[in-house]
């Protein structure tokens, strides 16, 4: 009998209260963190800009941007994730950036090692599910899109 089923290449992405998953393809690029200040008056999410391949880039704290507190990785620990943006506002914003807490890590799944979990959620998220008995958490990137176009202006 033939094996039908696939595996999607992932990346766990720590933040301050869990952990995200993505599919590599969503990413773009992961660079140390260096952002500069977000300046007065800016949205509480907005941890500030980057500067990446002459692009100036709103860097989201998803922490912030589901309610929480802007956490500010320290130790040398924190990345900046840059993603591929997939909505219709994508002509005008192609990339987001988002402050992690940690290295994220590759990691191979398939559909046998995926179970939704029930779990309260926040605007930045769109579901919690179980990965191989590991809690992670699938970002709503439209609404993250959403905020990053609202920095634009």
């Amino acid at each position: 009998m033939k094996d039908n089923s696939q595996t999607l290449s992932c990346v766990m992405i720590p933040v301050s209260r869990r952990q995200l998953i993505l599919p590599n393809v969503s990413i773009a690029e992961v660079v140390d963190y260096a952002s500069s200040d977000a300046g007065v008056g800016a949205p509480d999410w907005l941890a500030g800009r980057l500067e990446w391949r002459g692009l100036n880039l709103p860097v989201i704290s998803y922490d912030a941007a589901n309610g929480g507190n802007l956490t500010v990785p320290g130790e040398n620990r924190g990345r900046i994730i840059v993603l591929n943006t997939i909505s219709e506002n994508s002509k005008k914003l192609r990339f987001i950036a988002l402050i992690t807490q940690g290295i994220p890590s590759q990691v191979r799944i398939n559909e046998q090692q995926i179970k939704p979990l029930d779990g309260e959620k926040g605007p930045a998220d769109l579901m919690q599910i179980d990965v191989d008995g590991e809690a992670a958490w699938i970002p709503d990137l439209d609404y993250l899109e959403s905020l990053a176009s609202e920095a634009l202006v």
